[in-house]
């Protein structure tokens, strides 16, 4: 249970056979993390977000940063389905890989970080994207072991519109399959109907190819692609509109594993923070189950995290919890992370210094 093993630089903790919300379970399952800091100083949880590996989230850590290590105990624990967490990747005889959630996901975290690494509370918990979807879980599973939250570019719970972007990403890898998708939240066809489906090397570059496409209409907004900021920001510099598909969002699909995406696409499309106890799918009751002060940080022009969904989260939460503020900018979901837009990196690290001041 206690032992660890070190694989490019992150360490895993060993839960054991892990039993989820649905029933099912995980055989012997790992938690993949990685610490930054002394233990002995104030304690900061930041989870990974959707395809992202834990070294995706040190953009937003160091010296000069809010979450500077000399400050900050600072943990990042990665989803289950990232590929270093166990996943489909790394766990071959365990097909299907049963559907996680993200209250799977944040118990099988508060075991890490209480039982092996021996914290009673943090100062923080905080994400991008996914990782906002963890935080609103964090704040509302586990509501007195925080001091604050902020989640950004992300929900406590999937919108409507969202999941249907998402059914969107899903498809695009079930054709590739010859299947499709059984419906929100569901798995495909052959699947559902207890056939075996599994990716070979061609279906799975087909699908991932696909998916990559999918996503480039929605992670950067309208906005960015009128500006032609792929070409002109110091960061990216594509050629052309081509170019910025092939070797941006295809190169970045290509670069995952097909059934590791679809298990955390399933997490995300089913992330509602109220479906858990004491909530029991009430909303409202669980946004007031809030205690940790919370900063809610949308971008002005995400396409499927838009501020109008962060301002229903704030107003149900109770007097004096929520705060909400937007990006100014048009990079659309990516002004939140993974760090290639300078300047909203800059605003988000200014936000997160003065929340941290004032809280």
């Amino acid at each position: 249970m206690e032992k660890l093993k070190i694989e490019d630089n992150y360490q895993t903790y060993k839960l054991g056979n892990f039993k989820l919300k649905s029933g099912k379970e995980i055989p012997d399952a790992f938690i993949a993390y990685k610490t930054l800091g002394d233990p002995k100083l104030p304690a900061i949880i930041y989870p990974t977000w959707y395809s992202g590996s834990i070294s995706d989230n040190l953009w937003l850590t160091g010296s000069d940063k809010t979450l500077n290590p000399s400050k900050y105990y600072i943990i990042m624990p990665a989803l289950f389905g990232n590929g270093q967490s166990s996943s489909p990747s790394n766990t071959p005889d365990l097909r299907p890989f049963p559907e996680v959630l993200f209250y799977d996901n944040v118990r099988a975290q508060y075991e890490l970080v209480t039982k092996h690494l021996g914290v009673k509370h943090v100062r923080a918990v905080l994400g991008w994207s996914m990782g906002a979807g963890q935080t609103y879980q964090w704040a509302c599973q586990y509501p007195d072991f925080m001091d604050i939250a902020v989640p950004f570019c992300g929900s406590a719970r999937t919108s409507l519109h969202n999941q249907v972007f998402l059914e969107g990403v899903k498809s695009a890898l079930y054709a590739a399959l010859g299947t499709s998708s059984a419906g929100v939240a569901k798995p495909d066809l052959h699947t559902a109907e207890g056939k075996k489906v599994s990716f070979n090397a061609e279906t799975q570059k087909i699908g991932l190819k696909a998916l990559g496409r999918v996503y480039a209409g929605w992670g950067f907004s309208q906005a960015f692609y009128r500006e032609k900021l792929y070409e002109t920001a110091p960061t990216l510099g594509f050629k052309n509109l081509d170019d910025f598909l092939v070797n941006f969002w295809e190169a970045w699909a290509l670069s995952k594993d097909a059934e590791n995406m679809l298990v955390m696409v399933h997490t995300w499309q089913a992330g509602d923070c109220s479906q858990q106890e004491p909530y029991n799918g009430d909303f409202k009751k669980a946004m007031e189950g809030i205690k940790a002060k919370t900063l809610v940080l949308p971008s002005k022009t995400d396409l499927y995290f838009p501020p109008e969904d962060s301002e229903i989260e704030v107003q149900n939460m109770k007097p004096g919890v929520g705060t909400l503020k937007v990006f100014p900018s048009i990079w659309g979901h990516w002004a939140g992370g993974p760090g290639q837009s300078t300047e909203d990196v800059k605003w988000l690290d200014s936000r997160l210094r003065e929340f941290f001041a004032e809280n």
